[in-house]
């Protein structure tokens, strides 16, 4: 896995510039469109992304002072602001929110990247780990907009080539085991990485050789990324060798952030 931040806050340049020439273009009518989100339009997508900025914008704030994390009740009223505002607000205001946050991701100097720590969502993240989990939900909801533009959109290759690593933790996390004790060689291209996928009374997926025989399941490494996030229906299946697994088994596994 990537350690050094650089690469994943260029990663989030590219995606927030994907973002920004996909939304900006849009009329009204547009950005009220569903987005790949079932519950929210291209808007709201834009707006949650806006919120996020600025809730990372206090993480980057109390990772450098070493003041204690924000909670929900800083949270609420930020989301409630994002939610009161028109379509065209959220649109337009979500792009700047996530342009100011990526500019102080881009600002920091080799001493700030060095000495930022913070305790965020269970865990201790540095420069790096809350530049990669704002990259995750960042790379993921983009695709969401752009997806329901044209129905051929994927992840950004450069998003895919620094997530494909994370996806063991991620795995593990939003998994929601159904009971059936399954072990699956998974192996992806582009690029290529091999996993083994265990389920009975949670789900693990860690990272193999590939010495221990042909995979159960082979696809891109962008597919596997949009399965764990719940993003892998029939219609946006690229062409895999399943192997016989099934595909709307490993589906439920996996319903999504």
């Amino acid at each position: 896995m990537e350690t050094s931040p650089g690469p994943w806050i260029g990663a989030l340049r590219h995606s927030h510039d994907h973002l920004q020439t996909l939304v900006e273009p849009l009329d009204l009518g547009q950005l009220q469109q569903r987005s790949y989100c079932s519950e929210w339009s291209i808007a709201q997508v834009v707006s949650h992304l806006g919120s996020q900025a600025e809730i990372w914008s206090l993480f980057l704030d109390v990772g450098l002072t070493g003041q204690e994390p924000p909670g929900q009740d800083k949270f609420g009223p930020i989301w409630a602001g994002w939610n009161a505002k028109d379509p065209q607000a959220q649109a337009a205001d979500g792009l700047r929110a996530d342009e100011a946050t990526l500019e102080r991701f881009e600002s920091l100097n080799p001493d700030q990247r060095a000495r930022l720590r913070l305790r965020v969502f269970g865990t201790d993240a540095d420069a790096t780990g809350l530049a990669r989990m704002r990259l995750g939900e960042h790379a993921i909801h983009t695709w969401d907009v752009a997806v329901a533009l044209d129905p051929s959109a994927t992840v950004a290759p450069d998003a895919v080539s620094l997530l494909i690593d994370t996806l063991g933790q991620l795995a593990g996390w939003v998994g929601k085991p159904d009971g059936r004790h399954r072990t699956l060689r998974i192996w992806t291209s582009d690029p290529e990485r091999h996993f083994v996928l265990r389920t009975g009374t949670d789900v693990t997926m860690t990272a193999a050789d590939g010495d221990d025989g042909p995979p159960d399941l082979r696809l891109p490494a962008e597919a596997l990324i949009r399965l764990v996030y719940g993003r892998l229906d029939p219609a946006h299946t690229p062409p895999v060798e399943d192997g016989g697994v099934d595909l709307d088994e490993l589906r439920q596994l996996f319903p999504g952030l």
